[in-house]
């Protein structure tokens, strides 16, 4: 008889996650705590180690050539937590995968994609979801790399687009679809996707999903043309686009979910029939987030409902603040949006107004700059979402490579300052908005 520590061990699996206590659903705050890692697993460490390997040892041969089978797509991906497939970290990673599970539950996706940045998400998705010939129907005002992904690079491989403003109520959307689908034809490709930006950066300017799903419903294959929409401003916690007709929620995880100004990385949430093409190309393109990067953003979910409430109160006070200061000129805060289409957008959609918003100087570029050489504790740079107050000039900077008539199209004007207000204690924000705007 051999000895019984030769024997090898049986695989452990993870224990089963803790989704309902009694009648309960478990809230998303709360399931970040530990959901998609079992500690006794790790050494019963209570955080998941920073797994810093570039591949994995494989059990068996049969084990390596089920994992590979997964891989090249002759056998279903199980889905969140699947033992099974860690090959190589350009495809997968413990880390990656337990950040993935957790992302996905904010969105109640079935499925969650981490990437090494925003527009690395953004982009694969649309390389693996549109064809030469395919016409993009997108929302505007865009963030200037996304509209110019879209306008400048996939043009060059005969993917066309038509735009609407965010704003498009049903009867214009109808008119931009149907214009779509005739330059399609025309092509010999199809509307291969909706792509949104709702609240629009850096105006906040609100799309109305529920009308957008109506119309792609009535004029487009649901089942072929999905609809795509970047939630960077309010998601998670302020917005969950997919309950209300979106496939696929777009993530630069750099700004809130990450929150500290401190890594760079991006993700999508969706179903898995959207996602499972953008996984094989992720795959074979790599754009996956470290393991490093995927560790701080576990850290950083755990503490995001909490980041975001507290700066959006802030950001409430704040904006209360300026919209009566003779020097503004304007506010685009959705927490204070006056009655009529924008407001019944966000009564619909959205469960809190953020921190970011749009704040108009009087005057022009001469007088924005000597606002933001002003601040004191605002810092002036560009991102937002972080655990800081931010300010900068997007018609200078985030969207100079905007045209100067599609920015004047978009209202991203001279006199425009994108806020993303943070942390801070409010009445030391308001203090230095003040004497910053003396200097005005």
């Amino acid at each position: 008889m051999s000895d019984p520590v030769d024997s090898p061990a049986p695989r452990r699996k993870p224990k089963a996650e803790v989704t309902r206590i009694g009648g309960r659903r478990v809230s998303p705050s709360t399931m970040m705590m530990g959901f998609g890692y079992d500690p006794q697993l790790s050494e019963g460490a209570l955080k998941p180690p920073i797994f810093h390997t570039s591949t994995f040892a494989f059990e068996s041969a049969a084990a390596g050539k089920r994992y590979f089978e997964v891989l090249t797509g002759r056998r279903a991906y199980e889905g969140h937590g699947d033992a099974e497939g860690l090959v190589y970290s350009r495809f997968n990673g413990p880390n990656q995968e337990i950040l993935e599970d957790r992302l996905s539950i904010w969105d109640e996706a079935e499925d969650a994609l981490v990437f090494s940045s925003g527009m690395t998400a953004i982009s694969v998705m649309l390389l693996a979801l549109c064809s030469a010939g395919d016409v993009i129907v997108h929302s505007g005002p865009l963030y200037a790399a996304s509209e110019g992904f879209i306008a400048r690079v996939l043009s060059r491989f005969g993917i066309a687009y038509v735009d609407f403003p965010a704003g498009a109520d049903s009867a214009e959307l109808t008119a931009v679809v149907e214009r779509a689908k005739a330059l399609a034809a025309s092509q010999g490709g199809r509307v291969a996707m909706i792509y949104l930006e709702s609240p629009g950066n850096p105006t906040n300017a609100l799309v109305d999903v529920e009308a957008v799903r109506g119309v792609r419903d009535a004029l487009l294959d649901p089942l072929t043309t999905p609809i795509a929409i970047d939630n960077t401003f309010l998601g998670p916690v302020f917005q969950h686009p997919l309950r209300h007709g979106a496939d696929i929620a777009v993530y630069s995880l750099t700004k809130y979910v990450g929150g500290h100004s401190d890594l760079v990385a991006g993700s999508l949430a969706g179903a898995k029939r959207w996602l499972a093409p953008v996984r094989a190309l992720r795959n074979t393109m790599g754009g996956i987030c470290d393991a490093n990067t995927a560790w701080m953003l576990l850290r950083s979910l755990e503490t995001v409902e909490l980041r975001m409430r507290r700066a959006a109160d802030n950001a409430t006070r704040v904006c209360e603040f300026l919209r009566d200061h003779p020097k503004v000129a304007g506010i685009g805060f959705l927490g204070l949006l006056p009655p009529g289409r924008q407001k019944d957008i966000y009564d619909r959609h959205c469960e809190g107004p953020g921190s970011t918003f749009s704040l108009f100087l009087t005057g022009g570029e001469a007088e924005v700059f000597r606002f933001l050489d002003a601040l004191q504790i605002a810092k002036l740079a560009v991102s937002l979402g972080g655990t800081e107050t931010l300010a900068s000039h997007p018609a200078s900077m985030t969207h100079l490579s905007v045209p100067d008539e599609r920015r004047v199209l978009l209202g991203i004007t001279d006199n425009l300052v994108r806020v993303s207000i943070g942390i801070e204690d409010p009445e030391d924000l308001i203090a230095d908005f003040d004497q910053a705007l003396a200097a005005v």
